[in-house]
């Protein structure tokens, strides 16, 4: 029991300590919601105004901004710690290192993601969306952001000690978004078609399980490479 309390103790410690830095650093919470903002004013300004075709393109376009969004603040999920010597303290601490991994990864996605779900109904009325799109829309991210967090988090891992890191972790994270992509924008475009769509959110609530369980390990892993 006390040693259960002490592991919560950690996960609560990490979680606030990385919420109180990105609320120093104002630009890790703004720049996500702002990029969000612009790249979905830009799409209608590009393609015109019709609303029909806005609302058959969003799914694709909300999703694509909420990933490149997502990825924004992934390059310094590790890096500050590693520079500063503490990711080493913590990998040699008694402490199991996956469960700091958890914390971290689910500050980055209340920093990130949870504006991003917060704020889907203002983006859904520009894009056109109706009703029962933007609930799906709502649901997926709600499932899905945590999901990118997960992922990138392995590839911000993988590459915490190389100087610019940023564009390969890119490239290392981006070819595993696609199948969160895929359920995602399947729901929404299901959902407007006035067709159940509890089938994909059942897989991207399975993959986000899956993820809890398994991910932590692996950026563990990838932690323990990278420094060592």
């Amino acid at each position: 029991m006390v040693k259960q309390h002490s592991y919560c103790q950690l996960f609560a410690a990490v979680f606030v300590k990385d919420i109180k830095l990105a609320f120093r650093q104002r630009a890790e919470i703004i720049n996500p919601i702002l990029f969000f903002l612009i790249v979905i004013t830009l799409f209608p300004l590009a393609i015109g105004p019709e609303p029909g075709l806005l609302a058959r393109m969003a799914p694709g376009i909300i999703w694509v901004a909420a990933l490149l969004s997502t990825m924004l603040g992934l390059d310094k999920l590790f890096r500050d710690d590693f520079h500063d010597g503490t990711l080493e303290q913590l990998i040699a601490s008694a402490y199991p290192l996956p469960l700091t991994v958890l914390a971290k990864v689910a500050a980055h996605w209340v920093i990130t993601g949870l504006p991003l779900v917060l704020m889907t109904p203002l983006f859904a009325l520009l894009l056109n969306l109706d009703s029962s799109a933007l609930l799906a829309t709502v649901f997926t991210l709600l499932l899905g952001t945590p999901l990118l967090s997960f992922i990138g988090a392995i590839g911000a891992g993988l590459t915490v000690g190389l100087q610019k890191g940023g564009i390969l972790m890119s490239l290392l994270v981006l070819p595993l978004y696609i199948p969160v992509l895929i359920f995602a924008t399947s729901a929404i475009d299901t959902s407007t078609l006035s067709l159940a769509y509890s089938g994909q959110l059942a897989i991207l609530g399975a993959m986000l399980v899956v993820a809890i369980m398994t991910a932590p390990i692996a950026i563990s892993s990838a932690l323990k490479v990278s420094v060592s």
